[in-house]
């Protein structure tokens, strides 16, 4: 495939893409900021277009990890996990998460704390429920231990039981435990703690003493 660049022209259907013409002919397309490095005239061999072309796969898959994160944080592990989806080559991965540590657009530690505070704000659960989760996207056990060092278990079940009082309008207490009560239990809470919690927000939300235990 060496040749002479004769030509390097922009793609019409993607403006970030260059079609490169060796010799006349098109041979490949690689990211316009690679593409800026090259001149017409210049002679490439196969090892500098074999080069090229990993610096082009390189561009291409971290290009589609900062999209990845940009919808939300992403754990190490999960983005190892979509290049091998995609069969990236593992120097190119290392290459990229490296680029990325670079920059703390990865960072396991803060992905863990994000994680963790999202899940209080929006969706309360257990921390044994939310150290599974970290787990699960492969996040180092220290990181998980840092994040969840302050984590209060029977103020994430009160909120939860807050969200889930606000969702269903019970009529009499018994109803009202059973529904809550599997609700903060689906969410990995444990039964010593779900039984004052659920008469707390009973009291709270409902204006009736109800009954103290569940």
């Amino acid at each position: 495939m060496a040749g002479v660049i004769t030509a390097l022209k922009q793609q019409s259907r993607d403006r970030n893409r260059v079609n490169v013409f060796l010799d006349g002919a098109y041979q490949f397309s690689i990211a316009e900021a690679l593409a800026e490095g090259l001149q017409i005239g210049e002679v490439y061999s196969d090892e500098q277009i074999k080069e090229l072309k990993q610096r082009d796969l390189e561009e291409v898959n971290y290009r589609r990890a900062l999209r990845l994160i940009s919808r939300r944080p992403r754990s190490e592990f999960e983005l190892r996990r979509n290049f091998e989806q995609r069969q990236v080559p593992l120097e190119v991965q290392d290459n990229i998460l490296l680029r990325l540590r670079e920059t703390d657009l990865v960072d396991d530690w803060s992905f863990a704390r994000a994680w963790v505070e999202n899940r209080l704000a929006f969706r309360p659960r257990s921390s044994r429920t939310l150290k599974d989760e970290l787990r699960k996207k492969g996040v180092p056990r220290d990181a998980i231990e840092a994040a969840l060092q302050d984590y209060d278990d029977e103020q994430a079940a009160y909120q939860a039981a807050q969200k889930a009082a606000r969702r269903w309008s019970a009529s009499n207490w018994e109803e009202f435990r059973q529904r809550v009560g599997a609700y903060l239990s689906r969410r990995g809470f444990v039964y010593s703690l779900i039984s004052p919690v659920v008469a707390r927000v009973w009291r709270e939300t409902i204006g009736c003493e109800g009954e103290s235990e569940v």
